[in-house]
């Protein structure tokens, strides 16, 4: 497959939503189900409407998925192949930085 402008322009916007450290945990923490942005906060450590504008720009990139459910929303990882895709990122990670992850300490 040849690569066109809109295949760059789509990978620019998956490089920006994985630019940010908050987005890249959101999308590590959705490997292992779907969660409310409140969770997400709170596991996250950020505040309700920072979540919010990061679910808003993974939504964008087409990364995350939201399901309502009444007045309440679930975000998912909006694609199977991003467990695997993700996964192998990380593995990426640690080859080329085995020190960042010691133990039950991960700082990449």
């Amino acid at each position: 497959m040849i690569a066109t402008a809109t295949h760059a322009s789509a990978m620019s916007r998956i490089g920006h939503a994985l630019s940010d450290s908050t987005r890249t945990s959101i999308l590590l923490s959705l490997r292992s189900g779907q969660r409310s942005p409140a969770d997400l906060a709170e596991d996250l450590g950020v505040s309700r409407q920072s979540m919010s504008n990061h679910l808003t720009c993974l939504r964008g990139c087409g990364l995350v998925l939201a399901e309502r459910a009444g007045r309440h929303a679930h975000y998912r990882l909006a694609d199977p192949a991003l467990f695997d895709i993700l996964d192998e990122l990380l593995a990426i990670t640690l080859t080329l930085d085995p020190t960042c992850c010691t133990g039950d300490e991960c700082r990449c």
